[in-house]
């Protein structure tokens, strides 16, 4: 690697390490998993760089810790980011809104929502509204190679999502652990304030996952604790679509990589 690439990486490195709200920066410093997030980082920079179609978009791989650290009441633990292109947004289980159709899991998880709260059926793949209500959606591991499930296991992102778990353990909190790999964490967290079943996937849904009541019992443990519970409604997802205010016609919007808009690096 010549000096221009170096400081290419570091500029792209740069970029997604500004994502991440300051309370985390710092959690992850005084727990010292800041080396190896900036180590990871890096090396996810000069993948994309070297041509590597990486998911999510760099704006989004540190998503997850954007909000607070304080606000978090609710942690949804997931694997890695789903490799169809387009789809990781660096939210677990959430896809962009316009994402047809929508990843099977999450049409798992969506009518287990209809059972277990009363509402009606999401339209969109879009998660947000949790995470503006207090539930993190944090994978293990934050980035995959496009097409590749799995593929950046090892890279360096389970120290620092291990540091997040390890902090949230010390706070009043909800875990909500889909499958073995999720609930690996379970002892950290302690297994009374966690909601433990099989993963939503299609191969494993009808194994217990139907009727676990993840959201009810999740507001349950929070209360328990004399924490408010989360309001889980998505009515207010974005659905993908929105009005163009000149043509009067529903257009089809997502979000530019960091090099098409005003901060391109």
């Amino acid at each position: 690697m010549n000096d221009s690439e170096a400081s290419d990486a570091n500029v792209l490195a740069g970029h997604i390490l500004a994502t991440i709200h300051p309370s985390w920066r710092t959690i992850l410093t005084d727990g010292g998993a800041e080396p190896a997030l900036d180590t990871v980082v890096h090396q996810v920079a000069q993948r994309i760089l070297d041509g590597e179609q990486v998911q999510p978009a760099p704006e989004n791989i540190l998503r997850a810790l954007s909000h607070p650290a304080d606000d978090t009441r609710v942690l949804i633990l997931g694997q890695d980011p789903y490799p169809t292109p387009g789809h990781a947004v660096g939210l677990s289980f959430s896809s962009a809104p316009q994402t047809r159709p929508l990843p099977k899991s999450l049409q798992n998880i969506y009518t287990e929502y209809q059972d277990d709260l009363g509402h009606d059926r999401p339209q969109s793949a879009d998660l947000t509204p949790w995470t503006d209500n207090g539930v993190m959606l944090l994978n293990r591991v934050l980035t995959v190679s496009e097409g590749q499930a799995g593929s950046h296991r090892g890279l360096g992102w389970e120290a620092v999502t291990e540091a997040v778990v390890n902090h949230l353990a010390t706070r009043p909190i909800a875990a909500i652990l889909w499958g073995k790999q999720a609930q690996e964490v379970a002892d950290v967290i302690g297994r009374d304030r966690c909601v433990l079943s099989p993963h939503p996937s299609p191969l494993s849904a009808y194994r217990g996952f139907f009727g676990s009541h993840p959201f009810t019992r999740a507001n349950g443990i929070l209360e328990a604790q004399g924490v408010a519970a989360v309001d889980w409604d998505l009515a207010g997802q974005d659905t993908g679509q929105k009005n163009n205010a000149v043509t009067g016609r529903t257009v089809l919007h997502g979000t530019a990589p960091l090099w098409e808009n005003g901060d391109a690096c």
